[in-house]
């Protein structure tokens, strides 16, 4: 089980350091899925006070850790694929000033031991913006954390929602004709969301290589926050506005979605410290 997990992380590791350039292309500084959906809500429930120190965990391009620079916290930020740090730091050159409240490194969110040896109790509050579905395993993080994090820390993450969104997940349209009219119906079938399942899917559609996407249901991905000894005090389940523009595809995730949550935000802290 062990090799199992390692292999998998690894696999993992290789695909995101080649799906790096393609990614950090579309993705850039963000797009709906952050605008709308992931950043608002992150923002929100971390609170942030400026100078307070910020642990940006798997930061791909570092698009989250410019922001909280820009709101004026001092960020230690890493990603696992060595590619991807190149990108965040060759975007983070040129935003000034703002740039030197950043410190990007190679880290395995993965590798305990070298998560504790970032320092204990130095970051106020940490964050895991769309990427605990990319980890092999979450534990060794969770009990990272509680080490890490001062007290009154607290943990934001955001990720597919695990009811609605997975490599499981289908997007319907149903017409009724019911008296004479014609109404259609926008929803999503579920299947073997209990069973936690590894899934090959893609970030971005038309990526090099897709990835392994590790889905856990609420019960698994929160039992672990809890067993490390975190409380969750805030969650979020954002969706598109109906008045968000639909595109060309009706069944991608948009406005005839808008009352299905594709993401899940959440904030914990740790029991026992205020």
């Amino acid at each position: 089980m062990v090799d199992d997990l390692k292999n998998a992380n690894e696999e993992t590791r290789q695909v995101w350091n080649q799906n790096a350039g393609f990614w950090d292309e579309r993705m850039g500084e963000g797009n709906d899925f952050v605008e709308v959906l992931v950043w608002p809500a992150t923002r929100r429930l971390l609170e942030l006070k400026a100078g307070e120190h910020i642990l940006d965990i798997a930061c791909g391009n570092g698009l989250s850790s410019r922001r909280l620079a820009v709101m004026g916290a001092q960020v230690t930020a890493f990603d696992f694929a060595a590619e991807m740090i190149a990108f965040a730091r060759k975007r983070t050159c040129k935003q000034g000033e703002h740039a030197k409240q950043i410190d990007y490194r190679v880290l395995d969110a993965t590798d305990e031991a070298a998560l504790l040896a970032l320092g204990a109790g130095q970051f106020d509050a940490a964050i895991c913006n769309m990427a605990l579905f990319d980890m092999a395993e979450i534990k060794p993080l969770l009990r990272a954390l509680t080490s890490l994090l001062r007290p009154g820390g607290r943990f934001i993450f955001s990720v597919l929602h695990p009811c609605f969104n997975s490599a499981r997940m289908a997007h319907t349209a149903e017409v009724d004709y019911a008296n004479g009219d014609r109404t259609v119906t926008y929803a999503v079938k579920i299947s073997g969301y209990l069973t936690a399942t590894v899934e090959q899917a893609q970030a971005i559609f038309g990526q090099p290589k897709k990835q392994l996407v590790f889905h856990r249901p609420l019960q698994e991905l929160l039992g672990a926050c809890f067993e490390a000894g975190f409380v969750l005090d805030g969650l979020e389940e954002p969706g598109f506005p109906p008045d968000h523009p639909a595109g060309e595809n009706r069944l991608a995730w948009g406005s005839n979605f808008s009352e299905i949550p594709p993401v899940l935000v959440a904030r914990l802290r740790l029991a026992g410290k205020a």
